[in-house]
């Protein structure tokens, strides 16, 4: 399918530009959201003027505060960025039912009538004029290159890749640009000289396959603007989860946790967004030889707390993953879950 009719959504530094809209002292200024510079919290959100100091998310606010000692550091106010949120949420549906939700922040849509370049401007706007905050929209033919082109020109910016545009535009592009390629599989690519999506393009194909399969492939696909995957509607999932491979082998408790906070936060958002709950909480650890483990638990009520995902996971971790070999890989997922028209169960008393 090569008709533009997929745009995708990105608010820009989305918590931290709330706190600069809501406190005129705030303007301009390098804002941190996400915990205590003193503390063990780690970055939520970063203002664009912080992110100029190398500040990003995930990064812990310690850290945050070394490279940037001016730094505003602002506690999250979930209830507020999701009422936010909804405001957003409900500008999609004014122009399409097709909507996939992949942050409190982000969504892909898809327009099956009208101009779907118009529409998305016409969304940008009327964002702004509702929340008086920037959202940076990518329009084009398949998620991939839409969410491509809403990165291209952040913060607020609008960009469209059209068929002919690809050819121009991917062959020059980092590898890590690639949806999948996280910082181990930019290694282990840039170890074998691609370095760039032409690089990966004029590699031998057959040595890509026989060593990654079916992800190289995927990469292969994409590196030349193809993506079959729909936007998908809500719809009832089993579970969700999130989950990295470390940079380096760790048994650093504090290091595994900080991924769990950011894990929570991130699970919640999604729950949220899809109006559901969990009552299983599960982590996941792979360990330097490859063996996995998983310990989960069953809460007593559905939750889709970000702190209370957090308070359990931490607990799992500490006291039921022994941490005998260093860790590569850590996730979190949560199962079980509840939606809203779910029967309840009552309990007579």
């Amino acid at each position: 399918m090569t008709e533009l009719r997929v745009i995708h959504v990105d608010m820009d530094a989305f918590y931290a530009a709330v706190e600069q809209r809501d406190n005129p002292l705030y303007k301009d200024k390098p804002v941190i959201v996400g915990g205590d510079p003193n503390g063990r919290g780690v970055v939520s959100t970063a203002s664009y003027e912080a992110r100029k100091f190398g500040i990003h998310s995930a990064m812990s606010c310690k850290r945050a505060a070394e490279l940037c000692p001016v730094a505003i550091f602002l506690p999250v106010n979930m209830d507020k960025y999701k009422n936010e949120s909804r405001k957003i949420h409900a500008i999609f549906r004014k122009y399409t039912p097709i909507i996939e939700p992949i942050s409190i922040d982000e969504a892909f849509l898809e327009v099956k009538e009208g101009n779907a370049v118009e529409i998305a401007r016409r969304i940008k706007e009327d964002i702004y004029q509702c929340t008086r905050l920037t959202a940076s929209v990518g329009v084009s033919y398949n998620k991939f290159l839409a969410k491509l082109a809403s990165d291209m020109k952040k913060p607020d910016g609008f960009t469209v890749i059209t068929p002919d545009d690809v050819q121009r535009i991917l062959p020059e592009l980092p590898i890590r640009k690639i949806w999948g390629v996280g910082e181990k599989t930019e290694k282990e690519l840039n170890n074998i000289g691609i370095f760039t999506v032409r690089d990966l393009l004029q590699y031998d194909h057959e040595f890509l396959l026989r060593n990654w399969g079916r992800r190289a492939h995927e990469l292969i696909q994409l590196c030349q603007g193809i993506d079959y995957s729909p936007v998908q509607v809500e719809q009832e999932v089993k579970s969700m989860g999130e989950e990295t491979t470390l940079e380096e082998d760790t048994r650093d408790l504090n290091v595994l946790r900080k991924y769990l906070k950011v894990f929570s936060q991130a699970i919640s958002d999604r729950m949220y967004n899809k109006g559901i709950k969990c009552r299983t909480i599960t982590v996941k650890i792979k360990y330097n030889d490859f063996k996995v483990i998983t310990r989960g638990t069953t809460l007593d009520r559905a939750t889709d707390s970000p702190h209370i995902l957090y308070k359990y996971s931490s607990d799992i971790l500490s006291c039921r993953v022994p941490l005998i070999k260093p860790i590569r890989l850590i996730g979190l997922q949560v199962s079980n879950l509840v939606y809203p028209h779910d029967p309840v169960q009552i309990t007579f008393l």
